[in-house]
């Protein structure tokens, strides 16, 4: 990380707004597009969950060059299986795993997410809630 640059976590529910046209979830990535500061992460099993749910999600996904997709590592699996040990849904977890705090994230990355409630029991988490649009 840079100093002053800023992170993004996009989760699932995030990338199914993105794909129906969510302006908010557009302006992350535009924004990205458009500083060298500013990041959109996308989790592996967040954009697996997404385009189990919405088919060709995950080619437009990864189609934008904005777009960081985050494959699941040793350190990310351990946190995934001790997540799902303690009751968390498999597709929250690699959000919450990028999420936390790291050495090159110190202050961890926001979650950007449609369904913030479903973090608010997980420390060190911080969300940016994605309004739903019809």
């Amino acid at each position: 990380m840079r100093t002053g640059s800023t992170g993004v976590v996009f989760d699932e529910s995030a990338l199914l707004a993105l794909g129906s046209g969510n302006s908010l979830a557009s302006q992350f990535v535009s924004n990205t597009e458009h500083g060298p500061t500013r990041h959109v992460y996308v989790p592996a099993l967040c954009l697996a969950a997404a385009d189990g749910m919405r088919k060709g999600l995950a080619e437009h996904v990864g189609a934008l060059p904005a777009i960081e997709i985050v494959e699941l590592d040793f350190a990310g699996a351990s946190t995934v299986g001790a997540l799902l040990r303690d009751g968390v849904e498999w597709r929250l977890g690699h959000a919450v795993h990028l999420s936390r705090p790291t050495l090159d994230w110190p202050d961890g990355r926001h979650v950007v997410t449609v369904e913030p409630d479903r973090y608010a029991d997980m420390p060190l988490v911080r969300t940016i809630r994605l309004p739903k649009q019809r």
